[in-house]
């Protein structure tokens, strides 16, 4: 089961479109490590704490499906979830939405289908846990209360 959403809105700025006057397709990834970010800082161990505890989560599988452009000065919400925590691989789901110009988003929504404005773009991520050695680590082991906090967030605990 995956966790509810955790919304954080932005505006397009002018540096993330492209000559057609679109956001260029490459800053919706980062608009999805933004949302990862915030999402882990709402749920209380912002990841410089992930860091500190030696720990280092890289994207190893990225996706991602384009159903409108965004342009500038456009304001849109990130919305993320976690939909999956093991011991070694955590998943989150991502979509960049639109919303009005005086729209105020929650900062949460429990189902997608509670989610703001028009869908622009969708996918996730998929991330392994590894040591500042770059060798696996069962996040389990190597830092058990936070994998009780991600578990908790997706239900599996």
């Amino acid at each position: 089961m995956a966790s509810h959403w955790h919304l954080f809105p932005l505006r397009v700025r002018y540096q993330e479109t492209d000559r057609m006057d679109v956001v260029f397709y490459a800053h919706y990834a980062t608009w999805f490590e933004i949302g990862r970010t915030e999402f882990i800082r709402h749920a209380g161990w912002p990841y410089r704490k992930v860091e500190d505890a030696g720990l280092l989560l890289p994207v190893v599988e990225l996706n991602v499906r384009y159903e409108r452009p965004a342009r500038y000065d456009d304001r849109i919400v990130v919305c993320t979830r976690l939909r999956e925590a093991t011991p070694l691989r955590l998943s989150f789901d991502s979509q960049i939405r639109m919303i009005g110009e005086e729209e105020a988003p929650p900062a949460t929504a429990d189902t997608e289908a509670d989610l703001p404005g028009t869908l622009l773009a969708a996918g996730g991520t998929v991330h392994v846990w590894l040591n500042r050695d770059w060798k696996p680590v069962r996040i389990d082991r190597a830092a058990p209360e936070l994998y009780d906090m991600l578990s908790r967030l997706t239900g599996s605990a």
